[in-house]
């Protein structure tokens, strides 16, 4: 805590004299006190980003920062609300599943023309994330975090923990993941998966959660292996324009998934809690399901009630492969004070600010020195999320969500083809080519 609060100190210190250039120069037309509107959907981060916009403000006393969080389902709805009458906020954290509408829609403000003339070093931050909010020249937001997925498990459900951390795993015979999940399935009679006289009608514990509301990017298990069995989602991303979902290698994946439940391994996606797959593995009867580094608070944390560890994701047929996904911050195109919008998206995209959220070490900040900070105040507190890092480094080992127009239709369109697949209503191959089609049909 004192170490927190001492870099805080000494950031604010050091923005006195790296923004106030940004304040003097980009000051509003009125020339007065501007009160910016900023929304965030992470409970956990408005701490953090608290105290970015406090020392923000102690540099620039003439702005202020208004912050308002709300939850992710309810947060989306409030803002197509707003724009649809023209009452955004100034800025609101963006993610790429939603940007592209904004985009289309002509909703957000092209920053381009402030990032070169303030010459913003887009080579600071984790590779590839600098690109991934642009189009055709123009950019809609500087990095400012990202994410990785791995396995977790819970350590007194999996007995044994040798290799799992050089699992295999391929839409055949599920490789060392299904021999894994299959040992800590265990039915209400004590025999695990492997066993012969296992019942995988009576279920004690599932061997692995699956996750089916992930819409068309599977960011939570299908589409990280789907990748790593050589599927690819576009024909180019971002701004594909044809989807890849009749890819057999979809096919063979989601077939797979679908025989962990056949087998037992996995709950029948009918018969599913209305729990959330955190709240499963935390009432003791899921070993493993695949997650993403903002769950490291929830894992890892003082109120969990079980003990868990990451291991990484399996390697498939084409390699190891995690989704890596950023977010970054959108100014709206209808606000009233956009040299204001920007200076506070400058610093929440700078290295004074990712350093503070890093020391808060609930998510990777884009900035390398934000990340070391994480990485430094988890180990600080026993933590151990090298996965994420790791995974997020290695050569050729990542790859990016699908982004393209009409993201809502098209997460919607897979989503459900999945899902009937999974419900056995429909073939996956015929599923897939249908719902591919569909989506395919919205980019002509």
């Amino acid at each position: 805590m004192l170490r927190r609060s001492l870099a805080a100190a000494l950031t604010a210190a050091a923005l006195t004299t790296s923004l106030v250039a940004c304040s003097n120069g980009d000051s509003s037309d009125s020339g007065g006190p501007v009160a910016l509107n900023y929304w965030l959907w992470d409970d956990k981060q408005l701490p953090a980003y608290q105290a970015c916009a406090d020392a923000f403000t102690k540099a620039n006393p003439n702005i202020t920062v208004k912050l308002s969080q709300t939850a992710w389902d309810q947060y989306w709805q409030n803002l197509t609300t707003q724009l649809a009458s023209g009452s955004a906020p100034d800025v609101w954290t963006d993610h790429a599943s939603y940007y592209a509408q904004f985009v289309t829609s002509n909703q957000i403000l092209d920053i381009q023309p402030y990032v070169d003339k303030d010459k913003v070093d887009l080579s600071q931050y984790q590779a590839g994330l600098a690109d991934l909010f642009t189009k055709d020249g123009k950019r809609y937001g500087l990095p400012k975090d990202w994410d990785t997925m791995a396995v977790v498990y819970n350590t007194k459900l999996v007995k044994d923990t040798s290799g799992l951390d050089a699992l295999t795993w391929n839409p055949s015979d599920g490789g060392t993941f299904e021999k894994a999940i299959a040992a800590a399935t265990v039915d209400a009679n004590g025999k695990n998966g492997l066993d012969p006289g296992f019942d995988s009608k009576h279920v004690k514990v599932y061997g692995f959660l699956p996750e089916w509301a992930d819409g068309a990017q599977g960011q939570n298990g299908w589409g990280d292996l789907a990748v790593s069995n050589g599927f690819t989602y576009l024909d180019k991303n971002p701004w594909g324009t044809h989807y890849n979902y009749d890819d057999p290698k979809l096919a063979q994946t989601i077939d797979w998934f679908k025989h962990l439940i056949d087998a037992g391994y996995a709950p029948k996606f009918d018969k599913q809690s209305t729990l959330s797959r955190d709240a499963v593995m935390e009432s003791g009867t899921g070993a493993f399901t695949i997650v993403g580094s903002w769950t490291i608070g929830t894992y890892l944390g003082d109120g969990a009630k079980q003990k868990y560890a990451f291991a990484p994701l399996p390697t498939g047929p084409a390699g190891r492969k995690t989704a890596i996904n950023g977010l970054s911050d959108a100014i709206y195109a209808g606000t009233k004070h956009p040299a204001e919008a920007w200076a506070w998206v400058k610093f929440l995209g700078s290295p004074d600010c990712q350093n503070i959220v890093g020391d808060k070490a609930v998510v990777f900040p884009a900035i390398k020195s934000g990340t070391e900070k994480a990485l430094a105040a988890h180990k600080a507190a026993g933590r151990d999320v090298h996965v994420f890092t790791d995974e997020a480094t290695a050569a050729g080992g990542t790859f990016f969500l699908p982004i393209t127009d009409h993201g809502n239709e098209v997460s919607q369109s897979v989503q459900d083809a999945i899902q009937s697949v999974v419900l056995g209503q429909a073939p996956t191959a015929d599923a897939l080519k249908k719902a591919n089609d569909e989506v395919n049909g919205l980019l002509k």
